[in-house]
């Protein structure tokens, strides 16, 4: 059984759901452990009951994370002022940015 596209959309209209292409070239879902890319992604944001989701359509590959990034050591200095070596230092050894921040600080208040 076929659905005709017309029909469906004024049934989902009637819904109150409404369906809106974006025109994507990538889409990539990072987690703690790895990264989804989507290739020649076909996505649609849907509008339902007061809230958005997107649906997306493609070519799907995973990879593993590796570490930490730019942005990750941009925001430890940022907060505590260090160096971006000093930032990447502590953020190797805790694994974690806001513990990476506290111990910074924590260095900065017992030398100043």
């Amino acid at each position: 059984m076929r659905i005709n596209p017309k029909q469906l959309e004024r049934a989902m209209k009637k819904l109150g759901i409404q369906a809106t292409p974006v025109d994507a070239e990538e889409v990539i879902i990072r987690t703690p452990t790895k990264e989804i890319i989507i290739t020649n992604p076909e996505v649609s944001k849907v509008s339902a009951f007061g809230q958005e989701t997107f649906q997306i359509t493609g070519t799907v590959t995973e990879k593993e994370r590796s570490g930490f990034t730019e942005e990750d050591i941009k925001i430890i200095v940022d907060q505590t002022g260090a160096s971006p070596e000093e930032a990447r230092k502590t953020l190797e050894k805790t694994k974690d940015i806001a513990e990476a921040i506290l111990k910074l600080k924590e260095k900065q208040t017992n030398i100043g």
